[in-house]
């Protein structure tokens, strides 16, 4: 039987945006954040950050340090009984000047890839799950994985999820 899941923008919609996050100490959750995890994760869903990090492919940051703050993330989010069960990044940016990463690829939203990827290892069920993020972009790219698009305009995430997710 497939799986279900939630995929989450991370920057403006778990957290502020503050341009280019690397660092724990700059991380700030969204209101309700934490408790829109948890309901996911209490509904049957998995919680699946999918998120752009052009900073890596601009030299603003390593790789390394994306999945830093999102190992943070789940330690922090275990306090509050919550998890994310995976975390599919970008690092790719065409005009960055970093070689490896400069270059355009499919992973990059609006494209799918990271859904793709995430659907394929976890046996994800698109028609049952949704893409939870800030942007045109993020929802232009659950329209093109075949997911239902939550638009997150600021306010309590956890309203915004638990009025859509059943």
């Amino acid at each position: 039987m497939a799986n279900k899941a939630v995929f989450f923008d991370r920057d403006g919609t778990l957290n502020r945006d503050v341009g280019y996050l690397h660092r724990i100490e700059d991380f700030i959750w969204m209101p309700g954040a934490k408790e829109a995890v948890r309901y996911v994760n209490g509904h049957g869903y998995l919680a699946v950050v999918a998120t752009n990090q052009s900073g890596v492919a601009r030299g603003y940051y390593k790789a390394s340090d994306v999945v830093r703050v999102y190992d943070w993330m789940n330690e922090t989010l275990a306090a509050s009984g919550a998890h994310l069960d995976a975390l599919y990044y970008c690092p790719h940016y065409v005009g960055g000047k970093i070689a490896k990463y400069a270059k355009p690829c499919d992973c990059r939203k609006p494209k799918t890839g990271m859904v793709d990827a995430a659907c394929a290892k976890y046996d994800i069920d698109r028609a049952a799950s949704y893409l939870v993020g800030d942007s045109e972009t993020d929802m232009a790219c659950a329209e093109n994985a075949g997911l239902k698009g939550i638009r997150y305009a600021g306010g309590d995430l956890l309203a915004l999820v638990k009025g859509t997710v059943k």
